[in-house]
């Protein structure tokens, strides 16, 4: 019987301590191989492997899927499942994940393979990537709403306090999803910064809540093109990040009208794009939470 693996084991180590070398055990972050497999009707194709941490697998192929621009909403997926595949060694079983789409025909997938193939030593310009966002349908994103600059401060913290496999291992990102006061309503952790992205939005789209119109996203680590396009296809008006930004990141946010907020530690942070959405004036009574909560 297949084992399922889960998102973090022991490993048996040395460590220099005062005394010497002393042997211990501690935990690391799982990171295994992720096979995701597209089935309409009677055919099926492999469209991505990635690694990542065990864990939320069925919201990591969905919000892959959805940022891609190959699903629209949960409507457009009849089922997720793990292999069933005989053939397959018992290890690998809940290492592929097959996706069966609503419609009788496998969508055309040449604007994935592309995406795959294209990676930051491909010599494909910023100009071409914010074009193929163009082409799928991605506008600027309105203006609805402002948030006071003292609420940002807050986020870290509160990630970070329910960054549960992170503190036993050290080695996660994180990706965490705030309403505008600052609530923090769902995380998801990877040894991927675009898989815990992925699973964020893949949440979203399996409970129906896409678009984030009204959401915010912190991310634990730095603001990369490739997050900004996954969060800009769920229409999330506003990425922060704890680390910097990269200059198509920057370039995305100004083009598309996302707030970009990056370097966010402690009471400071930079807005690379996007500066309406944050107000100046302090809000008053934003409580902190408890570091232990």
């Amino acid at each position: 019987m297949a084992i399922r693996p889960g998102s973090k084991t022991n490993v048996e180590l040395w460590t220099r301590e005062e005394k010497g070398m002393v042997r211990r055990l501690d935990s690391v972050a799982v990171e295994e191989p992720l096979e995701i497999r597209l089935r309409a009707g009677h055919r099926e194709r492999v469209v991505a492997i990635t690694m990542r941490t065990p864990g939320s697998d069925f919201e990591l192929a969905a919000g892959f899927l959805y940022g891609e621009g190959v699903v629209r909403n949960a409507n457009s997926i009849r089922s997720i499942s793990y292999c069933v595949d005989r053939a397959k060694e018992k290890e690998q079983l809940f290492n592929v994940v097959t996706v069966d789409l609503a419609t009788e025909r496998l969508p055309d997938l040449g604007g994935l393979e592309r995406h795959f193939l294209t990676t930051s030593a491909c010599g494909v310009c910023g100009r071409a990537s914010l074009e193929i966002l163009r082409s799928r349908g991605c506008r600027p994103l309105p203006i609805a709403w402002t948030i006071p600059a003292n609420l940002l401060p807050l986020l870290p913290e509160r990630l970070g306090s329910r960054q549960g496999v992170f503190r036993a291992t050290g080695g996660l990102h994180a990706a965490g999803l705030f309403t505008k006061q600052g609530e923090l309503i769902a995380l998801r952790e990877d040894v991927g910064r675009h898989n815990a992205m992925d699973k964020l939005i893949g949440w979203a789209l399996l409970q129906d809540r896409l678009p984030l119109s009204d959401y915010l996203v912190l991310v634990s680590g730095r603001a990369s093109y490739e997050l900004l396009q996954k969060a800009l296809a769920a229409e999330l008006p506003l990425f922060c990040a704890v680390s910097a930004p990269s200059s198509l990141a920057v370039r995305l946010a100004r083009e598309f009208s996302l707030t970009l907020v990056g370097f966010l530690r402690g009471e400071r942070f930079n807005v690379y794009g996007g500066r309406e959405r944050i107000l100046a004036a302090d809000a008053p009574c934003l409580p902190r939470v408890a570091k232990d909560a």
